[in-house]
């Protein structure tokens, strides 16, 4: 597990399994990259190195963050673990901040991850009943 950053790690578990590529879209921010739904094109991750000082922590160094869309109900049990920190540039009420310093296990970010992904798809339509003509 050590051979690769959590950021590697979490960057090819969503190529892997939704088919996804992370997208810099900013030149001035490489260490910014968005992950986006296919179907619907809203992000469902992005992860930034940001100074630990922008986030509440001591420190000058940067840090890697991966905020995801969340429940606000989790959110809010989550904000009282290690590594979880209100959302950076991000509505607060719907994203979380997870710090990518190994502090959070990546099998407690998966499920993160996939439920921001499915909270962003498509919604589903239901079918209207076709009323018969008389």
């Amino acid at each position: 597990m050590a051979d690769h950053s959590q950021r590697e790690r979490i960057t090819k578990y969503a190529n892997d399994r939704f088919g996804t590529e992370a997208e810099h879209l900013w030149a001035d921010e490489p260490g910014f990259a968005v992950f986006r739904h296919p179907s619907s094109k809203k992000w469902y991750g992005i992860i930034m190195d940001v100074p630990s000082g922008k986030l509440g922590l001591t420190g000058e160094q940067f840090v890697d963050v991966m905020n995801v869309k969340c429940n606000p109900i989790m959110i809010g049990s989550l904000l009282s673990e290690k590594g979880f920190l209100p959302a950076y540039h991000m509505n607060k009420n719907h994203w979380i901040s997870i710090v990518l310093d190994e502090s959070v296990p990546d099998d407690q970010i998966f499920p993160l991850l996939e439920l921001s992904y499915d909270s962003v798809a498509p919604k589903r339509k239901k079918k209207r009943t076709q009323q018969a003509e008389e």
